[in-house]
């Protein structure tokens, strides 16, 4: 629900009715995850998207209906063998679909207009949803702050709630957004309660080092794929607002000395692409020691050669090494700034996404992987 925070929070500023649709697990090849939503008001209008196109139209008649008749369902889609072009995802894959009305009047209405402030403000937050379980339960409402306080809940169940919050507080923590199997004890219990966590965080980091031309094209690639991206030199003729106008941040300092005093977390990604041993080696050396998602270095093969014999020389272990992907970037052929960058890119998708990196022509592997590794699940 929360990527269409702007215009979710309008209608409810405005005082409409509407129904949110939101995905609440995925199996197969399905084309979008839990989290994503669409929206109908009282007078029609829709915004966003639960599947890519595949059960639009189905998903806006029980928008529809949750608002005529103020309850909240759980509805699932798939493929049909009998019949591909039936309400289903041609796709192959299983999508569950929450849809919860919400009335001007409804008791839950005051969860969801602070969670989308706190998400239009860029607060972390977290909003727990019951999204299988008792009808009277579907749909209702816990959102969490960091400091584990939290607002709204189900129904009378104190300690289902606090239950509830501590699972969304660890969520929101890593920053994910998912179900995850509760029982009203708070023992975790499949066949239980399912509650589905929306995770509100601030965007993932890119850093890239070296303001070159390459830098430059990749910029433009990490804010396209949603990074909050920074750039550091240590020259500044060249760490200019000029030459990076899409940067968020410009940094002119000596790279470690940045990267020790700057703040990372387990999504972001740092980019090295000044090739040269004298910022490469202790900014690598600092990099590869870091709980980050993804460490990757630009140059030749003979570069990377002598790069891992130069920290290998400054006591990088092996295990450290290994983290390292030098040189940076997928084999596309790449050649101007433009194509290394998404070489670099594509990279970077892959190991977030789990992917090979090899053409899905001819391949067997699952074009979806997070849906694939819930297909048995939702499924079931």
């Amino acid at each position: 629900m929360l990527d269409i925070t702007e215009e979710l929070r309008a209608w409810a500023e405005e005082g409409r009715d509407f129904a949110v649709a939101t995905v609440v697990a995925v199996g197969g090849s399905a084309p979008r995850g839990p989290g994503a939503a669409l929206a109908v008001d009282s007078a029609g209008t829709v915004i966003g998207s639960v599947s890519g196109g595949c059960v639009e139209g189905a998903v806006y008649e029980l928008c529809q209906q949750a608002l005529a008749d103020r309850e909240t369902v759980l509805e699932r889609f798939g493929y049909s063998d009998e019949d591909a072009f039936a309400v289903g995802l041609t796709c192959g894959g299983v999508i569950d679909i929450l849809v919860t009305p919400v009335a001007a009047t409804a008791p839950a209405r005051t969860v969801f207009r602070s969670a989308l402030s706190a998400a239009a403000r860029g607060e972390p937050t977290a909003l727990a949803r019951i999204a299988r379980g008792p009808a009277e339960l579907l749909g209702q409402a816990l959102l969490v702050r960091p400091d584990g306080s939290y607002e709204g809940g189900f129904g009378g169940h104190p300690e289902l709630d606090r239950t509830a919050a501590a699972q969304a507080r660890a969520m929101l923590d890593a920053g994910r957004t998912g179900t995850v199997d509760l029982s009203e004890d708070g023992s975790h219990c499949p066949g239980g309660l399912t509650l589905l966590v929306e995770s509100n965080v601030p965007p993932p980091r890119m850093i890239v080092f070296g303001a070159i031309d390459f830098a430059a094209a990749l910029v433009r690639a990490g804010k396209f794929l949603g990074y909050e991206v920074s750039v550091c030199d240590a020259r500044p003729v060249f760490a200019t607002r000029a030459r990076f106008p899409d940067a968020d941040d410009i940094v002119v300092d000596w790279p470690h000395r940045y990267l020790r005093r700057t703040t990372t977390d387990a999504r972001t990604v740092l980019c090295v692409l000044t090739h040269d041993a004298k910022f490469d080696i202790p900014l690598l050396t600092a990099a590869l020691r870091l709980p980050v998602a993804f460490v990757g270095a630009m140059g030749s093969r003979r570069t990377h050669a002598d790069r891992e014999r130069r920290l290998r020389e400054v006591g990088l272990t092996e295990g450290e090494l290994a983290r390292l992907r030098s040189p940076i970037g997928l084999d596309l052929g790449a050649r101007t700034p433009e194509e290394t960058a998404l070489s670099i890119a594509a990279e970077i998708v892959a190991a977030r996404r789990g992917g090979t990196g090899v053409p899905l022509t001819g391949s067997d592997t699952p074009i979806h992987r997070e849906g694939a590794e819930r297909g048995a699940a939702v499924a079931a």
